[in-house]
């Protein structure tokens, strides 16, 4: 059993991946702006610790640590949340790309920072990232931020793991899931594999990963899309 973390566990891959974690009898601690589905879960639950906010607000970030304490710690820390923002390059607004870049790569960059100072014992950080933030893999047009971003923290868990070799960290790079965020990206598109399948990849990696790897950014892909 472990204690871990899920960041965007709302809906889609974070929810199938709580799921799994309670289904084997995990603690979960979940955050998310949209609760609904994880509250239908916590019935009768104790074992679902649900905290509602906006993670790319980093005056948020309090409300997750104040559920933990020096010697309550989780195990295993799920960096899921995303934004997508489909647009041809030229016509992306400033809010818009600060938008993903805030999301995606700076919250997160925030957070990792007080985790690593508040804790020594080892936590092991997994990104979701996407394929198209992993390098020479096929681009799309409309996606430009949105895989800068992703390959941002990626790179910045290669330099992390060098630095805090007591943590692991590494990046799991997506490809096409059944997921809203891919529907967005590429409507009329079915992608062939669905949440709940890769969610039980992510399970496995996220439990044994940091035996095996350590500042590793790991294409996981059918398609791309």
């Amino acid at each position: 059993m472990a204690l871990v973390l899920i960041i965007g566990a709302g809906k889609g891959l974070g929810l199938e991946l709580v799921k799994i974690h309670l289904k084997n009898n995990d603690t979960v601690w979940s955050v998310s702006q949209n609760v609904d589905q994880l509250d239908a879960l916590s019935t009768n639950n104790e074992s679902l610790k649900i905290i509602k906010l906006d993670f790319a607000k980093t005056e948020n970030h309090s409300l997750i640590l104040d559920s933990f304490d020096i010697v309550t710690f989780p195990q295993i820390i799920y960096y899921n949340a995303a934004t997508l923002i489909n647009k041809d390059f030229g016509k992306l607004s400033k809010i818009e790309i600060y938008k993903m870049i805030q999301l995606n790569f700076l919250s997160y960059v925030f957070f990792t920072q007080i985790i690593i100072n508040r804790y020594k014992q080892g936590i092991h950080f997994v990104a979701i990232s996407s394929m198209g933030g992993f390098q020479g893999s096929a681009k799309f047009a409309g996606l430009s931020f949105y895989s800068a971003s992703k390959a941002a923290l990626g790179s910045l868990f290669e330099s992390l793991s060098v630095e805090y070799s007591k943590h692991s960290f590494n990046t799991l790079a997506l490809g096409a899931v059944n997921t809203e965020m891919l529907r967005r990206a590429f409507p009329g598109y079915t992608a062939p594999i669905n949440a709940d399948k890769m969610a039980e990849f992510i399970y496995w990696f996220g439990k044994n990963g940091a035996q095996f790897f350590q500042g590793k950014t790991i294409p996981v892909a059918l398609s791309t899309p």
